[in-house]
């Protein structure tokens, strides 16, 4: 198994929009095409206006197909019509859990 961390960072004052946005329209599109959200949170100490969202995959094939499916569904559009214009930066990163880590 591999994780995806995705770290948005959003505009100040805007975490509340971002999070109602994301669970009423990207939410139930991402659970279904994606699978395995592993967490979700938002900052409260150092680094502000940062979501953070980490998915289990099965391998890096499986990530890219997955995504595939997820930029051609039909509802993901509106999610992005909503959630873009509040998105000042994206990190993305890949990890492979070390053979004692509890999540592998």
């Amino acid at each position: 198994m591999i994780y995806e961390e995705r770290i948005y960072t959003i505009q100040p004052g805007k975490i509340a929009e971002y999070m109602k946005n994301y669970e009423e329209l990207g939410l139930p599109v991402q659970k279904e095409v994606l699978g395995t959200l592993v967490g979700f949170w938002h900052t409260e100490v150092g680094g502000l206006n940062k979501v953070v969202h980490i998915w289990g995959y099965d391998s890096l094939d499986d990530r890219l197909e997955k995504r595939a499916i997820l930029a051609a569904h039909p509802d993901w559009p509106a999610y992005l019509d909503v959630a873009l214009p509040l998105i000042v930066e994206q990190e993305n990163r890949v990890l492979h859990p070390a053979s004692f880590s509890p999540a592998k």
